[in-house]
């Protein structure tokens, strides 16, 4: 690959790969991502496909640690870096411990808080085991590593980091940005902490040029504003490859936001997120997304997905446990999704209550003697109260596989099993235990 590229004008912006036409890619790598719906746009595409097609690219993807886990919203970049390494190529996984202290502006309305580096590396650490679950880490030639940004952001000095890269960046450019622009036109506020982010996630693009001879950065269509600036670092800067990428704004068909659920974020990590809580949620994703979602976060070939999605009718339901199956699979390994499907089954479909099912335990005083829609409120399975008694009314919400009409109801003794909980399940799809203690 030739080392020598001349730096874009001061303002222009690389033009995207405009995805109207059917790109005809040489290398496999954009060709997959292509193929199961990872595009939206590219920058320099020819001169990128030209070199995942002539040897090992290296790309990286930056995560925040701004908690123990990432959630199911961040999986679509995981597994952009896991298709870069089946294709043959290096993926680096960019952990921000030092742009979690400052903080993404994108898509925000109010300054994150700001966490202590004991946390952060604490996070980084737990969100590590999820990516060993994705990539394959070592020293060879193709093996994944994780790269902490902390390492040369905290080592500038305030007067250096400006000179040698104040300059390559215009305030009038940096306000066009919609994550300023939406934050400012909403009169929200921006700290001059958060403004700086875009530099920063730029010079690690150029960092990670030098030191690793990275020469793509991947994200989220949110962040084609910051990727385009790292691209124009490195190549103005050091006059070298650089390319950008990213994946189209991931929303459900219903319009939602990607993991999040009336429960809350999906998470990755089981200590947030039982596997069988995963395995749910796949399973209950709406019959539009299932032939999308199998593209994006399975293995499983091509024309077994397209097989999948065409079952007519109720078979649609088969295409859902293969994407909870795969899915729970690759995170939590094929025992633990086993179980979790063995549960649910047991639970939906053959009304018995299994072990592996989600448990609650509200206090005892909490249960007995309370109204029905209380104890299903407080068991998560709805948000209030209010709408716990309009699901009795519905006849959604069942106690012990038996409908109740009545959210008033009260809770008696004789609704707790021998094994000291009851069966509380609201509509078809949600199921927990309460274990009254």
């Amino acid at each position: 690959m030739t080392s020598c590229y001349t730096p874009l004008p001061s303002q222009a912006k690389p033009d995207p790969l405009p995805m109207t036409a059917e790109p005809a890619f040489k290398s496999d790598f954009l060709r997959t991502l292509r193929d199961r719906g990872y595009i939206h746009q590219i920058t320099h595409p020819a001169e990128l496909d030209a070199a995942a097609a002539s040897g090992v690219i290296t790309a990286y993807i930056g995560f925040d640690a701004t908690a123990p886990s990432l959630h199911v919203g961040s999986l679509i970049q995981i597994m952009m870096l896991r298709r870069l390494q089946q294709a043959g190529h290096k993926p680096v996984v960019l952990m921000g411990g030092g742009t979690t202290k400052v903080g993404d502006p994108t898509g925000k309305d109010a300054s994150r808080p700001q966490l202590t580096d004991e946390t952060i590396q604490s996070n980084i650490a737990s969100i590590r085991t999820v990516f060993e679950r994705f990539l394959t880490f070592g020293d060879k030639p193709t093996d994944a590593v994780m790269v902490d940004n902390d390492q040369w952001l905290s080592s500038y000095g305030y007067i250096q980091f400006l000179r040698d890269f104040g300059t390559h960046f215009t305030v009038n450019r940096m306000l066009a940005f919609d994550s300023v622009k939406l934050r400012l036109e909403r009169e929200q506020p921006m700290t001059f902490l958060e403004f700086n982010y875009m530099l920063m996630q730029s010079v690690d693009f150029l960092e990670l040029n030098r030191a690793r001879n990275v020469t793509l950065q991947m994200g989220g269509s949110d962040q084609w504003g910051n990727i385009v600036s790292g691209v124009d670092l490195v190549r103005r800067v050091d006059h070298k490859a650089a390319f950008g990428l990213t994946t189209p704004l991931l929303t459900t068909a219903s319009g939602g936001k990607m993991g999040k659920t009336a429960q809350g974020a999906v998470w990755l990590n089981a200590e947030q997120l039982s596997p069988y809580d995963y395995w749910q949620f796949w399973r209950n994703v709406d019959d539009a997304d299932v032939g999308r979602f199998l593209r994006l976060f399975t293995d499983l070939p091509l024309d077994e997905i397209a097989r999948l999605e065409a079952l007519p009718g109720a078979g649609i339901n088969d295409a859902k446990k293969a994407l909870a199956d795969a899915a729970t699979t690759m995170l939590h390994g094929p025992e633990a999704a086993a179980t979790a499907r063995a549960a649910a089954e047991s639970a939906f479909e053959q009304g018995k209550i299994s072990a592996d099912l989600p448990t609650v335990e509200i206090p005892r005083e909490e249960v007995i003697g309370a109204m029905i829609a209380a104890v299903t409120a407080r068991a998560g399975l709805t948000a209030s109260n209010g709408e716990a008694r309009r699901l009795a009314q519905g006849g959604g919400l069942r106690l012990n596989d038996q409908a109740i009409a009545d959210g008033a109801r009260l809770i008696e003794a004789a609704d707790i099993n021998a094994d000291g909980v009851m069966k509380l399940a609201a509509g078809k799809k949600k199921i927990v235990l309460v274990r009254p203690v």
